[in-house]
C-alpha cells in the first residue's frame, strides 16, 4: 500500500463562526463516538467501523454542512459512508443530522481527506463523492486544488472497478481544470454520452446548500461522474 504524509499540509479554513452550546456539546459528545481511529501511518480496516460490515463503502470529501452525505446515509441503508471535513462547523452540522435521523451508517474523519485515503486497502470503496471542492482558481495555487494528479491516483487505488467518481462545481477554472484533468487519466470512464449527463443532478444527487447558493447567484454547476476502469500494463484502458 502506497503511504503518503501522515498529516499533509493543508490549506483552508478550519473553524468559522463561533458554535452554539448545543453543537459543542455534539463535538464532545458524539464525535468521538462516530469518529474514524485513524493512526498516523496505519493501514485502517474501514469495515468494522460500522455496527454491521456494509453492502458499499461510500466516501465524501469535503462534506461542507453535511446534508448532501446525510441524505445519502439515510435513503442507502446498506452502504457505510465515511465523511470527510476539516471545517469545524460543517462537522458540528453533520452530527446534528446523525443525530437527528439516527444514522448509524456515517463515519466521519475531521481531518485532511488525503491522510485517510493513504491509509484505506486498495479497491475498497464503490462510490466516492467530491462536491464543489474549494477552486483555489489563481493559477500560482493550483496544486492545491483536490483533483490532481496525485490525489487521482490515490483514489484509482483505493476504488474498485466499476466504482463511481462524482465530481461537482459551479467555478469555471475548476470546471475546466477537472475536465482536463479526467481527460488525461486512462484508469477513469467519463460516462456522459450527452450534454444532459453534465448539466442536470441526477435524482440521486440532492442540490447542497452551497450549490443553492451559487445557483441563486447566477452560477450554473457541472456533474461530473466517472467509473473506475482497468487498464492494461501499457496504460491502454482494457476493452469492455
Amino acid at each position: 500500500m502506497q503511504q503518503a504524509p501522515s498529516k499533509p499540509r493543508f490549506f483552508g479554513r478550519r473553524q468559522g463562526r463561533k458554535l452554539r452550546a448545543g453543537r459543542v456539546a455534539l463535538l464532545d459528545e458524539l464525535l468521538p463516538k462516530v469518529r474514524v481511529p485513524l493512526e498516523p501511518g496505519r493501514p485502517l480496516d474501514p469495515w468494522p467501523l460500522f455496527p454491521s460490515r456494509p453492502k458499499h463503502l461510500w466516501l465524501e470529501i469535503g462534506f461542507g454542512a453535511g446534508e448532501h452525505a446525510a441524505w445519502q446515509a439515510e435513503h442507502n441503508p446498506d452502504a457505510g459512508l465515511i465523511a470527510c471535513e476539516v471545517f469545524v462547523n460543517g462537522v458540528a452540522s453533520l452530527l446534528r443530522h446523525v443525530a437527528e435521523r439516527g444514522l448509524a451508517n456515517i463515519r466521519i474523519h475531521p481531518e485532511d481527506a488525503r491522510s485517510l485515503l493513504a491509509a484505506l486497502p486498495d479497491a475498497c470503496l464503490d462510490r466516492v463523492f467530491l462536491l464543489h471542492p474549494d477552486p483555489w482558481p489563481k493559477a500560482r495555487h493550483a496544486e492545491r486544488r483536490f483533483v490532481n494528479p496525485a490525489n487521482l491516483d490515490q483514489l484509482a487505488r483505493a476504488m474498485a472497478l466499476g466504482a463511481e467518481l462524482r465530481i461537482a462545481s459551479d467555478h469555471p477554472v475548476y470546471k475546466v481544470w477537472a475536465l482536463e484533468q479526467m481527460a488525461r487519466r486512462r484508469d477513469f470512464e467519463w460516462l456522459a454520452r450527452r450534454a444532459e449527463d453534465w448539466r442536470v443532478r441526477p435524482p440521486d444527487w440532492p442540490e447542497t446548500r452551497y450549490e443553492a447558493k451559487a445557483k441563486g447567484e447566477g452560477r450554473t454547476s457541472l456533474y461530473l461522474r466517472y467509473r473506475r476502469r482497468p487498464v492494461t500494463p501499457e496504460g491502454a484502458p482494457c476493452p469492455g
